[in-house]
């Protein structure tokens, strides 16, 4: 059974399910992938129904139990991410490559903004003005986000640094954070352990944790003090990045705004860099 086939079979019971029954159908419609990591125990309290409602529920799918349920989101959601089999999807669409990337895109950018919330922005703000430090954490093409908030950051004064595998692992990099700092960290599947790992490491010493992920069941929201959603969903392989730089964007450009004079003084000195032309053609209308 592929995800579609499980998403048309939740649909079509969930009408027929009493009250109860239909939350939890509702629930694992929406929250596939989350529901997929999480233990039967963890839902059944959030969604304040018993495990044997769970158990029911399955029953009703026609599984023999929730163990062979969620046994079949997991199938689904490796699917959802496997390379291969979102290649084969792909050519066997009617749509052409760059139309399906596109249209892939434009989803992505419109999920993105639409779990944004003005106050999730303004929180945002409020964390990374009160950093002593912002250690920006990424793994693999994350680290591209990473880097892009650690850049922008950079040059509107913050003293951001970029946490990324190389000469140090990242459990070496975090060794130093502190309580006063703030750790910004981006996580598309798979989740990688050490990226999981370091952050508990500063969440342990104290810093305050911004999370930047797909999906709430990444292991790394548990120590968010804010947790920022993203759409990262790719018509062929690997995870989209168009949303979480797109996010990055919205969050400094706001940031800039909400630092006023002080951001103003750190881009007048941006600007008597970029007109130096011991390193830049004096080429009008530089901005980077």
């Amino acid at each position: 059974m592929d995800s579609t086939q499980l998403q048309n079979l939740l649909m079509e019971k969930a009408h027929t399910m009493p009250n109860k029954a239909r939350r939890v159908a509702e629930y694992l419609l929406a929250n596939m992938r989350e529901a997929s990591f999480r233990s039967i125990g963890d839902i059944a309290d959030e969604l304040k129904v018993s495990k044997a409602q769970l158990v029911r529920v399955a029953q009703m799918l026609g599984f023999s139990g929730y163990a062979e349920l969620k046994a079949c989101l997991q199938k689904t959601i490796l699917e959802q991410i496997n390379p291969a089999a979102l290649l084969a999807r792909a050519v066997n669409s009617s749509d052409s490559f760059p139309d399906s990337v596109s249209k892939a895109e434009h989803a992505n950018l419109d999920d993105t903004m639409a779990q944004l919330s003005p106050e999730e922005t303004d929180r945002f703000n409020e964390i990374v003005k009160g950093a002593n430090n912002i250690y920006c954490v990424g793994w693999g093409i994350s680290s591209l986000v990473m880097e892009l908030m650690q850049i922008r950051l950079t040059i509107m004064g913050c003293r951001a640094f970029l946490c990324r595998r190389g000469g140090l692992s990242l459990w070496e990099q975090v060794r130093g954070v502190r309580e006063g700092d703030v750790v910004i960290v981006c996580e598309l599947p798979s989740y990688a352990v050490e990226v999981t790992e370091s952050v508990e490491i500063a969440h342990r010493n104290g810093a305050k944790v911004i999370t930047m992920t797909d999906s709430a069941a990444a292991p790394v929201c548990r120590f968010a003090e804010l947790q920022l959603n993203v759409s990262a969903n790719s018509p062929t392989f690997g995870s989209s990045i168009i949303g979480p730089i797109f996010l990055t964007h919205v969050l400094t450009s706001s940031l800039a705004v909400s630092l006023g004079a002080e951001a103003k003084k750190s881009f007048d000195e941006q600007a008597n860099f970029l007109h130096d032309e011991r390193i830049f053609h004096p080429i009008f209308g530089l901005k980077y």
